[in-house]
Order: structure tokens, then sequence, then C-alpha cells
């Protein structure tokens, strides 16, 4: 069976091939979307942090505010 998605071998120790199988035990998925969902969180988590970086640059006591209406014109 062919499929337009782009695949990824990963490798895993032990210990995180067992934490991947309790959770697809718990949530009766398969392995392959236990992962992926996982991977899928790791990169909000990681944008979540890149994107709170930036603001946390740009909150400074001299910033200029501009209102909601303003920025979507």
């Amino acid at each position: 069976m062919t499929t337009k998605h782009p695949r990824l071998n990963v490798t895993l120790d032990s210990e995180g091939m067992k934490a991947i199988e309790f959770l697809a035990k718990q949530g009766d998925k398969s392995l392959s979307s236990i992962a992926k969902e996982l991977i899928e969180e790791a990169l909000e988590l990681r944008e979540d942090i890149y994107f709170s970086r930036i603001a946390a640059q740009r909150d400074t006591p001299d910033a200029v505010w501009i209102s909601h209406e303003d920025a979507w014109k």
C-alpha cells in the first residue's frame, strides 16, 4: 500500500519502547499513532517555547502597544 505521507524510521531504547507500548495499550492505539501524537505534541511545545521567547524579548517597559483593531487592518 502506497501513501502520500512521508515516512520516518525511529530507533528507541528499551525504556522508550516500553513507554510507547504502554501508552498504545492504554489508548487502544497502534505504536505508530502514539509515536506520531507524541512527536506532534513535542513540536507544538517547541513552537510555544520559541514564541514565548520572542514575546519575552518584546515585553519591555517601553514597548509600543497596538490595538487589536489596528493590528488586523
